[in-house]
């Protein structure tokens, strides 16, 4: 039997509350949290750098700040 690699799948990006959720391809689901601007900037900077590349392997989504 074949093994499928994990990678992200879906990458969704909420400025207002300063949190990245990783969804993987296999389900997982991952939460980074950052603490201040400066931490989620940084963190933002590295997955647009890794989006450019091609490298994220899926989407990349922002939520939408108005919604309430």
């Amino acid at each position: 039997m074949l093994e499928c690699e994990e990678y992200v799948s879906r990458c969704v990006v909420d400025p207002c509350n300063r949190t990245v959720n990783l969804y993987s391809n296999l389900g997982s689901h991952k939460v980074i949290e950052c603490d201040t601007v400066d931490e989620f900037m940084n963190v933002l900077s590295y997955i647009r750098d890794v989006d450019e590349d091609g490298l994220l392997g899926g989407e990349v989504v922002y939520v939408d700040p108005n919604f309430v």
